[in-house]
């Protein structure tokens, strides 16, 4: 799995890729990256089939670590194009990247 940073991740959002937020709910609506869609991991098997295959996807979550977990269950199940967010939406944050704070 291949990890980009904060900002080759937004650069590829820009490019047409989809940022895919593998958080809870909760953890969303504290604060996520402007744009991303939400499928949580504890989700994302019934519902991977929602994702398009082809797009090139962004996982991003906290931290980085359940975001290369989903990444690889989608490569696993035939999704080619998936990259993970390295340090998740703490490092898209810190990195002053547009984010959405406090819904819900």
């Amino acid at each position: 799995m291949e990890d980009v940073t904060p900002q080759e991740g937004q650069r590829r959002v820009q490019a047409g890729a989809l940022l895919v937020d593998v958080r809870e709910q909760s953890e969303y609506n504290e604060v996520h990256a402007e744009g991303a869609q939400l499928l949580p991991l504890s989700e994302l098997e019934a519902r991977y089939q929602e994702l398009p295959q082809d797009r090139e996807l962004v996982m991003i979550c906290r931290s980085g670590a359940r975001s290369a977990r989903a990444g690889e269950f989608l490569k696993e199940r035939g999704y080619g194009q998936v990259v993970n967010l390295a340090g998740g939406t703490m490092a898209w944050v810190e990195g002053g990247l547009p984010s959405v704070q406090g819904q819900g």
